[in-house]
Order: C-alpha cells, then structure tokens, then sequence
C-alpha cells in the first residue's frame, strides 16, 4: 500500500518537525492498511486526532463558538461519501466512510449526520477545543444575534488553516479522503470544499488526490477533478500536481495545496501557499 498524506496549505508553521512526525505517523498507520478506504480513513483519523491540524481536535471554531466538521471519502469506481456540519465529531472522516458503505447518498449534512454516524459505532459528543483554540476564540469580541449581524462581524476575520488528506493505491485501486474542521471563524453552518466531491477529494481509474487550502475558490475551481483530469490526460503525479496549482491561481489568485497518486504509483504535491507538509510510506 502506498499512502501521501497532507496537514494543510498555509502559512510556515511554528513548530514543523512535531508536525511532520504527525504526519510521517499517518503514512505509515495508513500503509499498513488492507484495502484503499481502510488505508486512507486510517491515516485521516491520526491526523485527526492531532491538536497540530484543523481537523477534529482542535478544529477551526464557527462563528457562533461551535467546532463542526466536515469529510470526504471517494474511491476510483465512483463510490463517494460525505458528512459535514458535525458538532462534537472528531473522526469526520469515519462518518464520511459510512455515508459510503451503508447509505445510498454522497452527503449527509448537521445533526442528522451526528445521528446516523453514532449508529454505526462513530464516537460523537466529542469536545474538539484545545487549550488554544479556547484562547483564541476569547480573545475575540464574539458576536450575538442574526446570521446578517454575524456576518458583518467576521468579514476582516475569516481565514483558513491546516486542513488534512490521504491518497492511496495498492498499485489496483485507490481512494482518497479529506477532513477538516473548516474556516476560522467562518458563518455558522458555512460548508466549504471538502466534504465536495471534485473539490476537497476525488479518485478515478487514473488516480486520486486530495485538495487543502482556500475552500472556496477550491470549490469553484473543483482542483481535485482538475488534477485527476491530468493524470486522464497522461500526466504523471507531479506534473498533473503542479498544473493544477497553476490553473487554480491563474483561476482564482488564491493559494491551495494538492497531493496525488498516479496509476504507476509515483505520488506528487504541489502547493502556492507559504507551506505544505506531507509524507509518503510504502507498506511490504
């Protein structure tokens, strides 16, 4: 198994070796898996689990003071789940994975996604602040009322971190995952790229890739689709990586981050940003 994971296009972190350990941890946990989903779900929940990235511990914060989060899995048949909007979810990515296997939907959304997660032995209720997301979010002067009020509010305040993805193959098949706990200080409810597939995650025949960065423009841009199109189109990993990032800021001039697998098993990331951290592993 061949496993590429990403913690996230963004700024240079304070403290990148942890971080990279994190992630070096996650290839391998995921390499070690016995199929494609089991692999990159794997690989996605230590990342999850990690306080360092904005996916379930520590995930970006709302901008009503709730932590949702959101995840997307696909493998290259075009089976695809999603679930997003999720208070108190950590393994997001363990929810997605069950929208895939045992619902006849993509994209199950908010507290009927917590719901059907919880059925099939999904942990919820979990609390996702750290001691420096609450000290973040204290530090601002937070908002009441309506969501127009809010609005005006987080309009100079709404960014972005550190969104997580795996990419696997076991030189057959693969699938890719994306999770993260969105926006900082995004409209309550706001939904970005991950959890859309094209978007945050896609996987076909030729290969697979996850996508982090400016959700948004992601979204309007579907990178992940864009990037697989060029490993179609006879790219290799790198090269299609890295002609997506050109289109998407030709596109959009914003930044994002891409990882992707080929058919041939070479894997490739490609980024505008300050800084991406990845790792790959390959399993016996």
């Amino acid at each position: 198994m061949k496993v590429i994971v990403h913690g996230g296009a963004g700024d240079t972190p304070d403290e990148p070796e942890p971080r990279q350990q994190v992630l070096n941890d996650a290839a391998a946990t995921g390499a070690e898996a016995s199929s494609v989903v089991d692999a990159v779900e794997s690989a996605v929940r230590v990342l999850e689990s990690s306080p360092r990235f904005n996916a379930g511990v520590g995930g970006a914060v709302q901008s009503d003071g709730e932590v949702r989060t959101d995840a997307g899995v696909m493998t290259d048949d075009r089976r695809a789940g999603a679930a997003c909007s999720m208070p108190g979810v950590e393994h997001a990515v363990s929810a997605a994975r069950v929208v895939l296997e045992e619902t006849p939907h993509v994209l199950v959304s908010g507290d009927r996604a917590v719901d059907l997660a919880a059925d099939f032995g999904v942990e919820t209720g979990v609390d996702l602040w750290t001691e420096s997301s609450r000290e973040r979010w204290e530090g601002y002067d937070t908002p009441e009322g309506s969501p127009s009020e809010h609005l005006e509010w987080l309009r100079e305040k709404f960014g972005g971190a550190d969104t997580v993805g795996a990419v696997a193959t076991d030189g057959e098949a693969f699938a890719a995952a994306t999770s993260t706990g969105g926006r900082w200080l995004a409209l309550a409810g706001r939904v970005g790229d991950v959890p859309q597939i094209g978007s945050g995650f896609f996987a076909a025949p030729a290969g697979a890739a996850s996508a982090t960065g400016a959700g948004e423009d992601i979204a309007k841009a579907t990178l992940t689709r864009r990037a697989v199109r060029h490993l179609e189109s006879g790219l290799g990993a790198q090269r299609a990586a890295d002609r997506a990032i050109e289109e998407f800021a030709e596109l959009t001039g914003a930044s994002a981050g891409v990882i992707v697998l080929d058919a041939d098993g070479e894997a490739g990331s490609a980024f505008n940003s300050d800084g991406m951290q990845t790792a790959v592993h390959s399993g016996d």
